[in-house]
């Protein structure tokens, strides 16, 4: 409860600051106008579109209802078939959302990493906290698609990349997901990752296998082997319990005869730096030719367009 009220109390204040924003704004418009004063319109324009962009976005995070919306998240990004070059894509893609969520002044604590053989990751699982972290990351499940010439390649050529990026709410604790300990295998080993001496000397990191569907989910950034088991169990229960969604999912889609598409392996957004640069989402038809801008965290236009979809 004080959680969901902190949040009502920040829409409410965030809501008065446009008013007041807006009211400004309208003061500099009547200003121009009475004194005919043409230098002022280059300045009125930026402000006008900063405004909108910022209260799109109010009023599309005003729309997030959903039961886990408000809370944290796990972020986990799984580069695609590949190599290098893909393993290459899915550590952009980790920057990408790391500035993001700086932009958002939200934190990103790194849950397990795994570094690829010559460069980039194999895997990236990370906590994400902030206030709709999970309303607003949802957006960006499915595939990532990445053309470019590969600065892998001595020839130069152009390549094709694919990432998977999932998102999966923090439950809260009074959720009750059953886990019974005799279906986990837990194996403990030597941190890969950066954490110091202490960390990659002491087997602390911690692999939890749920047997009965075989998912895997490791922990590997606390000094800790009882923390980093703690970890992940939460990641666990998170996973075990998306599942069953899914499953809940498809019995009803497979009764009333829809079949849909499923979003792990959708190509939701291209990511293209040769021949040309544009970014477009193929879900909603946004598109921007600012490849660094996006590459640099700018995802708030492209997650706004999505969650709109959502709730019309």
């Amino acid at each position: 409860m004080t959680q969901e009220l902190k949040a009502l109390q920040n829409r409410v204040s965030g809501y008065r600051r446009f008013l007041s924003r807006a009211e400004d704004l309208a003061g500099l418009i009547e200003l121009a106008a009475e004194e005919e004063d043409a230098t002022l319109a280059e300045e009125i324009d930026q402000d006008l579109a900063l405004l909108s962009s910022d209260f799109d976005s109010f009023e599309v995070g005003s729309t997030l209802s959903g039961e886990y919306d408000l809370g944290n998240c796990f972020l986990s990004i799984h580069p695609g078939a590949g190599g290098t070059e893909s393993c290459d894509w899915a550590s952009m893609l980790v920057r990408m959302y790391g500035r993001y969520v700086e932009d958002k002044q939200w934190k990103m604590e790194i849950i397990d990493l795994q570094p690829g053989d010559e460069a980039g990751i194999k895997s990236f699982t990370a906590q994400v906290q902030g206030e709709y972290a999970y309303g607003m990351l949802k957006a960006e499940i499915g595939v990532h698609r990445l053309v470019r010439i590969s600065p892998f390649d001595a020839n130069k050529r152009r390549h094709t990349s694919f990432a998977s990026v999932f998102v999966l709410p923090e439950l809260p604790e009074e959720i009750e997901v059953e886990i019974d300990e005799k279906d986990l295998r837990i194996d403990t080993y030597r941190s890969s990752g950066a954490g110091g001496q202490h960390v990659n000397v002491t087997d602390s990191a911690v692999r939890i296998t749920h047997l009965p569907t075989g998912v895997v989910v490791c922990c590997q950034n606390e000094r800790s082997q009882h923390k980093n088991r703690a970890t992940a169990m939460k990641v666990l229960r998170a996973r075990l319990f998306d599942l069953e969604r899914r499953k809940h999912r498809d019995k009803i889609d497979e009764i009333s005869g829809e079949k849909k598409e499923i979003a792990w392996g959708s190509q939701i957004r291209s990511y293209v730096f040769q021949p040309y640069q544009m970014v477009k989402d193929h879900r909603t038809g946004c598109e921007t030719s600012n490849i660094q801008a996006v590459m640099d965290g700018a995802l708030e236009t492209f997650i706004t367009a999505y969650l709109r979809t959502q709730v019309r």
